[in-house]
């Protein structure tokens, strides 16, 4: 069985981020969306938070599991024998990044190797910020994020 890895804050889940599971779900067998617990990021919900987002979203795929890790990603892959790591690229600025990144991954986990998938057209501007600012300000974000995240949204910004 093929398994990936999809690694992310998801801070919240957006659809952009679904669109990549659905996608790697083409190439996969079994994906692990795995929920990174970065103490250089300060997230606005918590771990469990996301986790109960991200598996309520998936409810209805099977193939997919949703789990938290800390540590490095490259060890989670080893653990799981995952054979590749899922990241998204919506521009060339997040390639150098994603670059450097896959090849200290292929460095420390030889055999999980870094998978670039683009987005969709209709997602390639979105980002977990992004989507934050707009529901800071009550703004609509129902086009970019699951009818549960947009309440959630609401919810830890006060709005009815």
């Amino acid at each position: 069985m093929r398994t990936a890895i999809y690694p992310g804050s998801f801070d919240p889940v957006t659809n952009g981020h679904l669109d990549l599971i659905r996608r790697g779900l083409v190439l996969f067998d079994q994906l692990v969306v795995a929920i990174a617990d970065n103490p250089n990021k300060k997230p606005l919900f918590s771990g469990a938070e996301r986790q109960e987002m991200v598996r309520a979203t998936l409810e209805d795929q099977e193939r997919v599991e949703v789990l938290l890790f800390t540590g490095l990603l490259a060890n989670l892959a080893k653990e799981r024998q995952a054979c590749a790591i899922i990241r998204g690229v919506r521009a060339v600025s997040d390639f150098e990044f994603e670059f450097q990144l896959a090849l200290m991954n292929r460095r420390l986990a030889p055999h999980a190797e870094t998978v670039f998938l683009i987005p969709s057209e209709k997602y390639t501007y979105l980002s977990s910020n992004l989507i934050k600012d707009i529901a800071r300000f009550d703004g609509d974000i129902s086009c970019f994020v699951p009818d549960m995240v947009k309440r959630k949204l609401k919810e830890k910004f006060g709005f009815p």
